[in-house]
C-alpha cells in the first residue's frame, strides 16, 4: 500500500483546491478533475474499475480497516485531521474519506448510443437523478447541453450515488452538435395527444429531457421523431422532470424486455 502523507496546515494546496471545488459548482471545469466525498462514492468508483489520483481521509477514517483499505486504491494518499477534512467537506455530516478524480478530456458523442440528452436542466437534485434512471434503464450516454447544471457538481454526484461511473457523459453541448446523433429523437411535451403506452419506440433511441419550466426547446422538439405525453389522470402537470423521465426510460425498458 502506498504510504500515507500527513498534512496538518489548514493552507495545504490540496485543501485549498478542495474548498475551491466545495464552493463553486463548476470548478472541476477548470481544474480537470472531480472531488468524490463519501464512502458510497468512492466504492462506486471503484467498482466500476476507476483509480482515484488522490484520496483524502481523515484521521477517524484512517483508523477504520474498510475505509483505509478503499483508501488504498488510490495512487496517492493523504491523511488530515477531522477538523481539516470538515473544512473541505460539502456534506452535513462529513464522510471523512474522498477521493480526486481525473476528469476525462475531450469525451465526443457516440452517435449510435441510446441516449438522454439534458436540455439545461437546472436542478442539481433532478441531474442526478435522472442519471440514475439512465443508468438502471440500461442507457448508455447522457450529453447535457449548456444550461445543464454541471455534471461532475458535488451536488449531482450526490444525487447521482455512483450512476455517474456506468455512463458515458458529455457536456457543454450546444443544439448544433445534436445534429451527430444517429439515433430517433423522442421528446415529451403536455400539448401532444400521443400518449406514451401507446407510443412504438424504438431503441436504441434518444430522449429528451427538459428545463423544470419550459420543458424541451420548441426548436428540438421539431427535430424529434416522435413527441408523447405521459398520461396523468390525477393532474396533468404533478410529474417533475426526474419523475417523467424515469418514466418515459421504464416504458422504453419494457417495450425493448
Amino acid at each position: 500500500m502506498t504510504e500515507p502523507v500527513l498534512v496538518s496546515s489548514r493552507d495545504n494546496p490540496l485543501l485549498q483546491r478542495l474548498r475551491k471545488m466545495a464552493r463553486d459548482p463548476t470548478a472541476y471545469r477548470r481544474l480537470g478533475e472531480a472531488w468524490l466525498e463519501g464512502e458510497h462514492l468512492c466504492s462506486a468508483l471503484c467498482q466500476h474499475g476507476g483509480r482515484p489520483a488522490q484520496a483524502v481521509v481523515s484521521d477517524s477514517a484512517w483508523q477504520q480497516p474498510a475505509l483505509r483499505a478503499l483508501a488504498a486504491s488510490a495512487a496517492r494518499i493523504v491523511v488530515v485531521p477531522d477538523a481539516l477534512f470538515d473544512s473541505v467537506s460539502t456534506l452535513g455530516s462529513p464522510g471523512r474519506l474522498g477521493f480526486l478524480v481525473a476528469l476525462p478530456v475531450g469525451q465526443a458523442l457516440r452517435p449510435d448510443a441510446a441516449s438522454v440528452v439534458l436540455d439545461r436542466v437546472q436542478d442539481a437534485g433532478n441531474v442526478g437523478s435522472i442519471l440514475r434512471s439512465a443508468a438502471a434503464f440500461g442507457v448508455a450516454q447522457v450529453l447535457a447541453l449548456q444550461g445543464t447544471a454541471g455534471l461532475w457538481s458535488p451536488k449531482v454526484l450526490r444525487a447521482g450515488m455512483g450512476a455517474h461511473f456506468g455512463l458515458h457523459l458529455v457536456e457543454g453541448l450546444d443544439s448544433a452538435d445534436l445534429s451527430a446523433l444517429a439515433v430517433p429523437w423522442i421528446g415529451t411535451s403536455l400539448r401532444t395527444d400521443r400518449l406514451l403506452p401507446q407510443a412504438k419506440l424504438p431503441w436504441p433511441c434518444a430522449w429528451l429531457v427538459g428545463h423544470e419550466g419550459q420543458g424541451v426547446d420548441e426548436a428540438l422538439l421539431s427535430r424529434c421523431s416522435q413527441v408523447v405525453r405521459i398520461p396523468q389522470p390525477g393532474g396533468e402537470e404533478s410529474l417533475n422532470v426526474a419523475a417523467a423521465a424515469a418514466v418515459c426510460l421504464y416504458e422504453s425498458q419494457r417495450q425493448r424486455g
